[in-house]
Formats: structure tokens, sequence, C-alpha cells
């Protein structure tokens, strides 16, 4: 990193920082079997993550035959119960990720996670990978109430103020990511090997990277 780079660098966590895709997959389909529902497939359901639990249950639901309103509470229950028993059977980091922090670590970047997950969630399983450390704070999307999620940029504020202040850029493969960023003021990168809702050049991200080798080099071309 030069030295007008970033003193800080945000990541996503499912579909960035980690392929989370198996272990989102299990906790959707188990709920849909209990209601009767035919398996999603893994590529469904990644274009599902990005908004939270609630939204990613509510779109398997409606791709599935829709739920009545009512129902709906017990099955998200549900899920998330069976989600925090095996958060992490499948899930790993994706290639390149470790050595991008370590990297980051050695410039003297600051690195957070700021992640529509549950912030319980997030934490549980960012120990379980042993990766918890190695992050000045973790954001989720209850950390600051109802309403407070990315796209909306106070989870950026908050991860900027709690890592210590100062120039910040951020990581992400969703729209949400970018919206988040964007609103926040600080450059957007998009990962093009995350949990894609759509094309990632018609994210309006800053910057795209196809591997986190790519990382370094452009966060320093933000910078410059």
């Amino acid at each position: 990193m030069t030295k007008n780079s970033f003193d800080i660098v945000g990541f996503d966590l499912d579909g960035t920082l980690v392929d989370s895709s198996g272990d989102l997959t299990a906790a959707v389909n188990d709920t849909l079997a209990s209601v009767g529902r035919a398996p999603l497939t893994i590529a469904q359901v990644k274009t599902m993550v990005g908004g939270g639990a609630k939204h990613m249950l509510t779109q398997g639901l409606d791709a599935t035959g829709g739920i009545e309103a009512d129902a709906f509470r017990a099955l998200y229950k549900r899920m998330l119960a069976y989600y925090g028993d095996h958060l992490s059977v499948h899930t790993r980091p994706f290639p390149g990720a470790v050595a991008a922090l370590d990297a980051l670590a050695e410039r003297g970047v600051r690195v957070a996670v700021c992640t529509n997950k549950f912030e319980s969630f997030a934490t549980r399983l960012l120990t379980d990978l042993g990766l918890i450390d190695r992050f000045a704070c973790i954001i989720g999307g209850d950390t600051l109430g109802p309403g407070l999620s990315k796209p909306d940029r106070a989870p950026i504020d908050e991860m900027i103020r709690r890592s210590g202040g100062g120039r910040a850029a951020f990581v992400g493969d969703s729209i949400y990511d970018i919206m988040a960023a964007r609103n926040a003021g600080i450059p957007g990168i998009a990962v093009s090997f995350g949990f894609l809702l759509e094309p990632v050049e018609q994210m309006g991200a800053d910057a795209v990277i196809d591997s986190f080798d790519d990382l370094i080099p452009t966060l320093d071309r933000l910078a410059a």
C-alpha cells in the first residue's frame, strides 16, 4: 500500500470474504422441506443472499410457491435455529482472502466486517474460522437496530468510527454493498466471484476485482 492509501478496508462477509453458500442453502432447504417443498440449488440460493436472512427465506419461499404471512414467522425461526447450529459446516474463506488480510495487516491497514448477517452469527462464524481477531469490529445487520442495514450508510459510518476513523474503502459482492459505500461517500469495490444478484458491471462500483490477488493494486490505484 502506498503512503497515501486507505486507513480502513471494510468487507462484506457472505459472498465476499467467505463462501457460505453451502450452509445457507442447507438452512433454506431444511425450512422448505418442513413445508413439503422441493429443495433449491446452491446456484439459486446464491442469488437470494445479501439482504439478510429474512429476505433470503422470503425469496426461497416465493420461488417454491409462496407462503401465507401468518406462517412465515415460525419458518423464519426454524431457519435461524438450523443455521445457528450449522453455520460453519461448509463455509470457508474464498481463495486468497486470508492472504489479502495478511497483506493489509502488514501495511498497517485496519480491516473490519460490515454485513447484513446478524452480528452474533457473523462473530461466531469468524470465530469458528479462526479469523475473528483480525478485525477491528464486526457490524451486523442488527447491530444498529431495525432499518439500519446496508444499503443505508449508517453501518458503514459506524464501521469506520469503531475502526478508529480515517480514509476507508469497502469491498462487497452485491448492490447493497456498493450502494452503502456510495451513500457513505467512500469507494466501493465489487468482487466478481461473489453471490451476484446482477452482472457485476451493473453495480456502479468504483472498481471490480476478479480475485483477492487484485485487491492491493486496486486499492492503491483508487487511493492515488
